[in-house]
């Protein structure tokens, strides 16, 4: 793949990463103010089924697949803060952590997702990426075919999620908060009236 379509993939993910981070964070708000401090807090523990993993390791999940996007289109290894915030998405369950932490992985990963769409200089050169999986798996894409059908879709799915707990245990929030970003491309003039 050309490098030019490396950037396009750069200039598609990093804001896609990072307007849904905001939201996500945004959510994270909401509940905080719609709550009370300690029921607030036990929304990370919650589940939407007993097999899945609760809010706080979805809410790391979804940072971490940005990260991960982010390094594998430019062809980069991963930092070790990523396996750390793997580790704990995985342990989620058992240390939840506080919502103050996740705000703040939430805010890390958003400023280094904008510090490398930032970075200039070489991505991926040859336009291959082997996506290796815990469980021994390998997949061999394109950068195209790592953006479309791994990295944007396993991102939306742990933020989707994170915004479905967040609805089922009661916090007030609607499409609008879901798609606050699309807000800066209203036409004036066309907002409906309550």
């Amino acid at each position: 793949m050309e490098k030019g379509n490396i950037v396009t993939l750069m200039n598609c993910l990093a804001p896609t990463y990072v307007q849904m981070l905001q939201a996500l964070s945004n959510w994270i708000g909401k509940a905080q103010a719609q709550m009370g401090a300690e029921q607030a807090e036990a929304l990370l523990s919650a589940r939407l089924a007993p097999d899945m993993f609760p809010l706080s390791t979805q809410i790391r999940f979804a940072c971490v697949q940005a990260m991960e996007g982010m390094f594998r289109i430019r062809g980069e290894a991963f930092p070790p803060s990523i396996g750390i915030l793997l580790n704990e998405g995985r342990n989620g369950g058992e240390h939840p952590g506080s919502l103050a932490d996740a705000q703040a992985r939430i805010g890390e990963a958003i400023a280094l997702v904008q510090s490398l769409a930032r970075e200039t200089g070489e991505t991926v050169s040859d336009g291959q990426i082997a996506h290796d999986l815990a469980n021994g798996m390998i997949f061999d894409l394109t950068a195209q075919q790592y953006a479309r059908d791994w990295t944007l879709p396993q991102f939306y799915f742990h933020v989707m999620i994170a915004y479905a707990i967040l609805r089922a245990q009661g916090v007030n929030l609607g499409k609008a908060d879901y798609v606050a970003h699309m807000f800066a491309h209203l036409r004036p003039g066309t907002m409906p009236s309550q």
